[in-house]
């Protein structure tokens, strides 16, 4: 398999599960702000413009993070990422990497930002915590000191789960009134895995106020 990312994007999910799940893969960096990869023109891969893609082991690409981590979670066998079929388990993990993917991903990803994917205005950035920090709290919530997401056990939507708590160190939203998702990303950040594929994607894009 090979996982076409940018460093701190959502594509660092998969990649921690990749990793996690020591499946054979490779990796092609992309540059998201010329569309570019090592092989040239990032659109003839994903017209979307975005990461991650996954091209699996048949050369088909796939798209979008949520099901992308799905896939991993099932190539790697054993229901260690993600649970049985039809399992009440599995419909959690379900949920919880829709509710990622369509009310914090999303709303993360301002419509005012200016040459960056996250927000890096005075105004985007006061925009997005508006909306992402009721979510947030939400998850707060259902953590309810519990170290993972489902079940207390480490899972795909996990993965998801710490993309978002890394944006909001990028974005320095701090984690007030968010003690379960701190000790979330605390915990995360202590995983071999999480640490390898953080020295290797190295710093991300910076976020500068070009306001």
């Amino acid at each position: 398999m090979k996982l076409f990312y940018a460093s701190g994007a959502s594509s660092l999910a998969p990649h921690i599960l990749l990793e996690e799940s020591r499946l054979q893969y490779s990796v092609e960096k992309v540059n998201l702000d010329k569309k570019t990869w090592n092989g040239g023109n990032y659109n003839l891969i994903n017209p979307k413009s975005y990461v991650p893609a996954l091209q699996t082991d048949n050369g088909k690409v796939l798209t979008e993070c949520a099901v992308i981590l799905e896939y991993i979670a099932i190539k790697a066998g054993n229901n260690k990422f993600i649970a049985k079929y039809d399992s009440s388990e599995y419909w959690q993990q379900r949920i919880w990497l829709n509710y990622i993917a369509s009310e914090l991903h999303k709303n993360f990803i301002s419509p005012f930002r200016k040459g960056n994917w996250l927000p890096n205005t005075k105004e985007s950035k006061k925009l997005v915590y508006k909306r992402v920090f009721p979510r947030l709290k939400f998850v707060d919530q259902k953590l309810n000191k519990q170290n993972y997401l489902v079940n207390n056990t480490f899972s795909a939507p996990d993965t998801y789960l710490f993309v978002m708590t890394n944006w909001l160190h990028r974005l320095n939203f701090g984690f007030t009134n968010l003690d379960n998702l701190k000790r979330f990303d605390t915990k995360m950040r202590k995983r071999p895995a999480v640490q390898t594929i953080l020295r290797q994607e190295g710093l991300p894009h910076s976020l500068q106020d070009e306001s």
